[in-house]
């Protein structure tokens, strides 16, 4: 890393092999790139559109290559396409397009996996600039993203603006008293907080909101956002951005609406699309800190009238909830009916229970409709052994799981054990401290821990 020089803002790397020098800088959705090259008759770039399905155009009279690639992690989608335009400052001399290892003699292909190469010869220490931006929607739509958020700037000019973007983004609190180091920590770990969810909307040229659908696979007005995983982001993450962020928690929300309204859930991890990985109903967390603390002029009718549907319903991939019928039955998912973490879905379904019933109050909600939220947000006392004080797994008939060991990962939890779940119990510390028999056996059993 010694070649390197990283910020939120900049990038560069010297590549000793080749006695190049890269540098990246960046803006919502798309990047300048500059190479310095050593004198050479044939310095190349090449650009690689991945598999499983991709398109390269080189256009050298245009000094500009366009594309797409449809290569995604989790699916399936629909009519998913991730176009790229990108311009060199410097006539493109030699080309080559690539059927991965096979060349060509076109310079455009369509094909399972495609790259390209684009040749020029440079000076020494000459620099080469690339714009390059990237859109869901359409190669118009990435061209226009390009020169809307790029225009004629300069590698310079559009380093600097997006220097004082961060600086005014990470500049919403301030860090005193501490170290050098602790001062870099704190800002470095608010700098990754930032990066989740991803704006998966765009504007198009008649300056509205719109975005690719993952779930309908056409473009669709409004906002979406996508690239995140509520189990891990609901304790923490979003709570801080509704204190900290609040105007765009607020397009958060209108982006949840359209899920629903596209796909007919909640997402519990979009990727970009539902996605079946981990477990809960955070959603209902998510949705509800956000009113609470303050979200406003977005249609949370809709967002409480999802998050009903999302409560009483299991959907694909995650979402709604697994195993809902025995929670709502017996207040507890059982661990001897093939779901998997019964303890671990019991005790965020009853605080996503808890959120529901909070949200439902503020909405002014009939009495009778919420307060079934409100009981089953107790359920989590169903799976606390008293006799041991631990979170424990039960049968359909109400048996604890024999033989039990606390500190058995998996199971009826899921990325932890009992001494982890048994303190999840977020909306009734009081509660759980009763449970464990009082003030002193609870500091004493949280003490412990550490």
């Amino acid at each position: 890393h010694k070649s390197e020089v990283a910020k939120p803002y900049y990038y560069s790397v010297f590549l000793a092999d080749h006695n190049i020098t890269a540098e990246i800088t960046p803006t919502e959705r798309s990047a300048q790139f500059r190479f310095t090259y050593p004198k050479n008759d044939s310095s190349s770039i090449v650009i690689d559109a991945f598999d499983k399905g991709s398109y390269i155009k080189v256009i050298p009279n245009e000094r500009k290559i366009v594309g797409y690639s449809t290569k995604y992690a989790r699916g399936p989608l629909k009519n998913f396409k991730n176009f790229f335009v990108i311009y060199v400052d410097k006539p493109i001399t030699f080309t080559r397009v690539f059927n991965d290892t096979v060349a060509t003699s076109s310079n455009e292909l369509n094909a399972d996996h495609v790259l390209a190469v684009i040749g020029f010869k440079t000076g020494d220490k000459e620099k080469v600039h690339l714009k390059v931006a990237s859109s869901f929607i359409s190669e118009a739509q990435a061209e226009l993203n390009l020169k809307r958020e790029q225009g004629n700037d300069s590698f310079d000019v559009v380093k600097n603006k997006a220097k004082t973007v961060w600086n005014k983004t990470l500049s919403r609190l301030s860090a005193e008293g501490g170290t050098v180091d602790q001062t870099r920590t704190f800002y470095s770990c608010l700098y990754r907080m930032l990066f989740f969810p991803n704006k998966l909307y765009e504007i198009d040229s008649q300056n509205k909101i719109v975005h690719w659908s993952p779930y309908t696979g056409d473009t669709q007005p409004g906002y979406m956002f996508a690239g995140t995983g509520f189990w891990d982001t609901f304790r923490a993450l979003y709570p801080f951005l509704n204190l900290v962020y609040p105007s765009i928690n607020k397009e958060m929300q209108e982006g949840l609406i359209n899920d629903y309204k596209e796909g007919g859930w909640l997402p519990e991890w979009s990727s970009p699309g539902y996605s079946n990985i981990m477990l809960g109903n955070n959603s209902a967390s998510v949705v509800s800190d956000a009113y609470i603390k303050g979200g406003k002029n977005y249609d949370i009718q809709k967002l409480y009238e999802a998050l009903i549907h999302g409560a009483n319903n299991e959907g694909p991939n995650a979402t709604g909830r697994r195993g809902v019928e025995y929670y709502n039955s017996l207040g507890y998912v059982p661990h001897d009916v093939r779901i998997g973490e019964g303890v671990a879905r019991t005790l965020e379904y009853a605080y996503d229970d808890f959120a529901i019933y909070q949200l439902g109050k503020a909405l002014n909600k009939p009495t009778a409709e919420i307060n079934l939220y409100k009981k089953r947000s107790m359920n989590y006392k169903n799976v606390f052994d008293t006799s041991i004080g631990f979170m424990r797994g039960k049968d359909k008939a109400g048996n604890f799981d024999t033989p039990f060991d606390p500190y058995r990962w998996g199971g009826s939890f899921i990325e932890g054990n009992s001494w982890h779940y048994t303190w999840s119990v977020f909306h009734d510390v009081q509660g759980l401290v009763n449970l464990m028999g009082g003030n002193q056996k609870f500091t004493a059993k949280l003490d412990s821990v550490f």
